[in-house]
């Protein structure tokens, strides 16, 4: 196990013993005073800024690299949120492999999605929105590394109250729970030259790889869905130099025919034609 990893597994398991002892402390004695109870959580927030502060200085610190360029990893009408077109790391951290991941949720002018709501409804259905159930589509010849599609596909968050719920609780309850309760159902293909593709938010039992399989561009991996840390059905696509997210690091990334697209633009994706199922 490497240093980071051990490290990343350390904080997490200091802020579970923190919140095990808080949720126990009504109930039972704890066998020590009450300021000790404290040091787990003094000890983890101190290891997470380390963490952060490191991967900001490696990042920082790192060659340039080249964007790769790999087809979309979908087709049709879409328009991209959190782009690292805009800034990076794109969803404002470096963790889990991030920094130049993007967002992107389907567009169908004959069914638009549910716009987000002040208090009503708190959550909608996640077959409401375009991009549930859409085709992922693999970027590139490649092998799969990892695919798991057995989490539920929850509720939407695009409510202010389902928002801020998700926000103040499901989010570090997620983050604490490791990093494949905040991708949800995911897949990993190993695209060559130190490459892996990720995408994540996957429907429930959609999968139609399983690791070890030799993929070609524009095959069929698997659904869009709502898993995992997730405000309503989108696609979670990124680039990494390893397959563990917890240790890999972003790589850039461009889409051929497409780019790589700002926050809310829309762009047409074309239909794959380097595969025929």
């Amino acid at each position: 196990m490497s240093a980071r990893k051990f490290a990343v597994v350390l904080h997490r398991l200091l802020w579970l013993v923190f919140v095990a002892q808080a949720v126990a402390s009504p109930f039972v004695d704890l066998p020590y005073p009450y300021w000790a109870g404290w040091l787990p959580a003094i000890a983890a927030a101190a290891l997470g800024i380390t963490l952060s502060v490191t991967a900001r200085r490696q990042a920082a610190l790192a060659p340039a690299r080249a964007a790769v360029e790999v087809d979309p990893p979908v087709s049709g009408r879409w328009s991209a949120l959190n782009s690292p077109a805009d800034r990076t790391p794109s969803h404002g951290t470096h963790q889990f492999g991030q920094t130049y991941a993007i967002d992107i949720v389907e567009e169908d002018e004959a069914r638009p999605r549910p716009a987000f709501a002040l208090l009503w409804p708190v959550a909608r259905r996640s077959r409401d929105f375009p991009a549930f159930g859409a085709p992922l589509l693999a970027v590139a010849d490649a092998t799969v590394v990892h695919a798991e599609d057995g989490q539920r596909d929850h509720l939407s968050r695009n409510s202010l109250p389902a928002l801020v719920y998700l926000m103040l609780i499901e989010a570090t309850v997620r983050a604490l729970s490791g990093a494949r309760r905040v991708t949800g159902n995911h897949v990993i293909l190993e695209l060559g030259d130190g490459t892996y593709a990720m995408y994540a938010h996957l429907k429930r039992g959609s999968l139609t790889v399983r690791p070890g399989d030799r993929v070609v561009a524009g095959q069929e991996l698997a659904r869009c869905g709502n898993s995992g840390n997730s405000t309503e059905p989108h696609v979670h696509f990124q680039l990494m130099d390893g397959p563990d997210l917890d240790t890999a690091r972003g790589v850039p990334f461009t889409w051929r025919g497409v780019g790589v697209p700002k926050n809310r633009e829309t762009f047409v994706a074309p239909e794959p034609s380097a595969y025929s199922a």
